[in-house]
């Protein structure tokens, strides 16, 4: 169900991408539109250059659009932004030492949580199923001095 209203709502998402931005060319358009969904706004940090109406996608958008219009492919235009602005702004970084942590943190976050589900129901497991401890000899001895005796469910 969830997909289907995501497709429904999928044309209503609204992109930053201004018509004085578009490129006379559609297949060059589209071009710059899949290399700038894959690019992270430096200044909102949680969505693509496309989406984003900070002046610095704007910016990012143009030149991505410049430098296809020059002749780069995708691949060079991708790699001439990841050149000047570090893996940050990928949005799908790649897997290496210095991004290990981050690719691995929502695997980690999983094995913690079930971790701590466990231990949690084995905790509360234990505490249903414990026994109280039985009295010594001593101790009913008191309670039968003062007149409590013993339990009446153990008689």
């Amino acid at each position: 169900m969830g997909v289907f209203i995501a497709l429904i709502l999928l044309p209503l998402a609204a992109h930053a991408v201004t018509p004085g931005e578009r490129l006379a060319d559609p297949a060059l358009e589209a071009r710059a539109r899949a290399i700038t969904t894959e690019l992270r706004c430096l200044v909102c940090q949680n969505q693509s250059i496309d989406d984003s109406d900070a002046s610095l996608a704007k910016d990012l958008r143009v030149l991505v659009r410049e430098k296809l219009k020059e002749g780069m492919s995708d691949a060079q235009v991708r790699e001439f932004v990841h050149a000047r602005y570090g893996d940050f702004v990928l949005l799908r970084p790649p897997v290496k030492p210095g991004t290990l942590l981050l690719w691995a943190a929502p695997l980690i976050a999983l094995l913690a949580g079930a971790a701590a589900i466990w231990m949690a129901a084995r905790r509360r497991r234990g505490v249903v199923t414990a026994r109280p401890a039985e009295l010594t000899a001593e101790e009913q001895a008191r309670l039968e001095a003062l007149g409590v005796g013993r339990r009446s469910d153990e008689s």
